[in-house]
């Protein structure tokens, strides 16, 4: 199979690209990044041949075609997270970019695309059950990430109408991490304030609003479903975390040995609000609100048609990451710089 993969130098995409190199049904990979890793570029960046390429820019959809000539698949994973004040820059990449790589599939002949969605891409839930695809997504209206993702379901649906002989998936992960993303995480997430190398245990306590839950899955476990998603050429929507969630006090043990202290969530909703619009830190309210309302993830549907199944608990997934937070770990990709670079 031949498979291009669009955003393929970040956090997911580099787990992809590693998945792809023992993978002998899938002989031809062509990478797609606004930031190419540098060349020649060392493993797992040199499984794919290297297209630059801003899926933003009104010329998006020229470069794209030609790159998706003769592919299988195409799998769409370009997103941005920052800067988070600046909402143009956001939707263009995130809805108008996706607009792009699915106009230049068609146009380049693609007979499927895999899209990244989210957990973020789901309506507020009422309560702990888990919820399987059918949950409507109409996303958190107060988080950005969460319109956006909301946004690009809508553009998916109205796509898959008008143009029925395109197979579209929507992956559906809860929070993805990996070892090697930790410096990319700890820049989009925490700032450059946050005592990155205390959180392996060393924070004196863990503030934690009152009523989140998180889910979490390894950036390997998802590559794999992707992997499945791919070969299988499956269409629609598949949910993708590991079976553990994570609590204040999962997540107290990891970063302050055990120290928690909760706190109210509107609370802590001006606080982080606060911390934003000074510039102090790089996300905004609207994450915490999403954190706190979207459904946990019901991911029978990949087990049966995907044959998946996590390697990596989120217990030991969080511990992962917090350790690439710790050592500023990243990797040769641009985004997914170390700390020393």
């Amino acid at each position: 199979m031949r498979v291009v993969v669009v955003g393929a130098s970040g956090n997911v995409g580099t787990a992809l690209l590693r998945r792809f190199a023992d993978d002998p049904t899938v002989t031809s990979v062509v990478g797609v990044a606004r930031r190419v890793p540098r060349r020649p570029p060392p493993a797992p960046y040199a499984v794919a041949s290297w297209v630059a390429c801003d899926v933003a820019a009104p010329s998006a959809v020229d470069v794209l075609v030609p790159a998706f000539a003769g592919a299988d698949a195409v799998v769409h994973l370009a997103w941005a997270i920052q800067p988070s004040h600046d909402r143009r820059r956001l939707h263009d990449v995130n809805v108008s970019g996706t607009r792009h790589v699915l106009d230049a599939a068609r146009r380049a002949g693609v007979p499927h695309v895999v899209v990244a969605s989210s957990v973020g891409a789901y309506s507020p839930a009422p309560d702990d059950a888990p919820r399987a695809e059918g949950w409507a997504t109409d996303g958190v209206r107060s988080s950005s990430y969460s319109v956006d993702k909301a946004a690009v379901e809508r553009t998916l649906d109205e796509f898959e109408a008008a143009h029925p002989a395109l197979a579209i998936a929507r992956v559906r992960p809860a929070l993805v991490f990996q070892r090697g993303a930790g410096h990319e995480i700890s820049r989009y997430f925490l700032g450059p304030w946050a005592p990155k190398r205390a959180v392996a245990g060393h924070l004196a306590v863990l503030p934690w609003p009152a009523g989140l839950r998180l889910q979490a899955v390894h950036a390997d476990d998802v590559a794999a479903a992707y992997r499945e998603a791919i070969v299988r050429r499956v269409k629609g929507p598949f949910n993708v975390a590991a079976p553990d969630v994570l609590r204040g006090q999962d997540v107290a043990d990891i970063v302050s040995r055990g120290r928690l202290r909760e706190v109210g969530a509107r609370e802590a909703r001006g606080l982080l609000a606060a911390a934003w619009h000074a510039r102090a830190v790089p996300v905004g309210p609207g994450w915490l609100d999403m954190a706190l309302s979207a459904p946990l993830l019901d991911t029978s549907r990949a087990e049966r048609e995907l044959d998946w199944r996590p390697a990596w608990s989120a217990l030991d997934t969080l511990r992962d990451m917090v350790a690439g937070i710790a050592a500023g770990s990243g990797t040769a990709s641009p985004p997914l710089r170390s700390r020393r670079l």
